[in-house]
């Protein structure tokens, strides 16, 4: 389940105005408006962007009176955070068995 939601995660950040409006909404949530005063789209292609951060887990929007604030869904966050986490894991036990072997070598 994770790794299908981090798949959907890294294709949907494949884009670099997508990339920019969850880096946006990662510091503050922020409404659709506010939102395309700071990216070079109009506010319909800001809201089919997030579009699909949403459908990615990426962002998620609540009401706030007549608008609605996007900010980082953090499950999606974590499932995204966990496919890394296991490559660097791999990453560092290939290091410390290399470490290992190069110090028994040494020894010898």
């Amino acid at each position: 389940m994770q790794t299908n939601i981090a798949a959907a995660a890294l294709g949907a950040l494949a884009d670099p105005t997508r990339r920019t409006i969850f880096e946006l909404v990662a510091t503050q949530p922020m409404s659709v408006g506010a939102i395309a005063l700071r990216v070079p789209v109009s506010r319909p292609a800001v809201s089919q962007h997030l579009r699909v951060l949403r459908g990615a887990r990426l962002v998620t929007g609540r009401p706030d009176g007549a608008r609605r604030l996007y900010q980082v869904d953090v499950e999606g966050l974590d499932a995204l955070s966990a496919y890394f986490t296991r490559f660097w894991n791999t990453s560092l036990s290939a290091f410390k068995h290399a470490a290992e072997q190069a110090a028994a070598k040494e020894e010898q």
